[in-house]
This record gives C-alpha cells, sequence and structure tokens, in this order.
C-alpha cells in the first residue's frame, strides 16, 4: 500500500510534466510558427524580422531551436516518469536551475524594459522576449521538479 509522500510526489511530478509540456507547447508553436513565417509569409502572421532579433543567423537558429525541442521533450518525458538523469535525483542541479531561471527571467525583465522605453524605429523585437520568458519559466519547473524530488 502506498504511503502519502510518494502520492505527494507522484502529483507534484503529474503537475511539473503538465507545466513543462504547456511550456514546451508553446515553444513548439512558436518555432513552428517562425518556419511558417520564413516559408510562406502569411499576412496573419508578424513578418520576418518580428520573430527573432538577427543576433543569430536563422540557418543556425532552426536547428537550435530544434535541438532545444528535443533535449525538452525528453526532459518532460523524464520528469513525467520521475527517471533520472534529467527526472529526479538532482537536488543540488535543480537549486542552480532554478537561480539560472531567475537570473534568465530577470535578463528578459530588463531587456523588456529596454523595449518599453525605445522609440519605435530602435525598439528590436518583442516575440523573442516573450518566448525567453517561456523557457525561463521552463527552467523553473524543471528546477523546482528536481528539488523536490
Amino acid at each position: 500500500m502506498a504511503s502519502g509522500p510518494p502520492v505527494v510526489l507522484s502529483v507534484a511530478r503529474d503537475t511539473s510534466a503538465l507545466l513543462l509540456s504547456m511550456l514546451l507547447a508553446l515553444f513548439v508553436l512558436r518555432v513552428f510558427g517562425q518556419i511558417v513565417v520564413a516559408t510562406v509569409a502569411p499576412r496573419w502572421l508578424p513578418p520576418m524580422a518580428r520573430w527573432y532579433s538577427g543576433l543569430m543567423p536563422y540557418r543556425y537558429l532552426l536547428p537550435t531551436q530544434i535541438a532545444f525541442v528535443i533535449v525538452m521533450a525528453a526532459i518532460v518525458q523524464q520528469v513525467a516518469t520521475g527517471a533520472p538523469p534529467l527526472g529526479s535525483g538532482a537536488a543540488p542541479a535543480g537549486t542552480w536551475i532554478v537561480w539560472a531561471s531567475y537570473v534568465y527571467a530577470l535578463a528578459m525583465v530588463l531587456r523588456a524594459v529596454r523595449y518599453a522605453v525605445a522609440t519605435p524605429e530602435r525598439r528590436g523585437v518583442l516575440i523573442p522576449i516573450v518566448f525567453h520568458f517561456v523557457l525561463a519559466a521552463f527552467l523553473f519547473v524543471w528546477g523546482s521538479s528536481l528539488m523536490s524530488g
């Protein structure tokens, strides 16, 4: 018969896996949307110039994003099952990941403030800022799940 803590950990793991899945889905939609804009350029989506900052050429950015999706999917799967090394047994790593998510999110807050106060012609792009917050949230949830069990 199962005791209380494993059920609590299972619920926390299920919640973490659900949140991670939702954040992964948002990121996948962003990557897919950017591919659609780059190839078809429908009028109902923002133009390509608004999808990325240009710091990395798109021919390098897309494979990097696909690699992120693969790693993030592995994290979701291992968190859902509680399997090591990405899904459990690494509380110290979880602490570091949570702190990294704070730094990442703070950098995006500063970037968003810079965006908001800049004149329109010097503003940069907003879509990447939003999705960097999604990635920071993914790190926070993943790190928190590692810390909790």
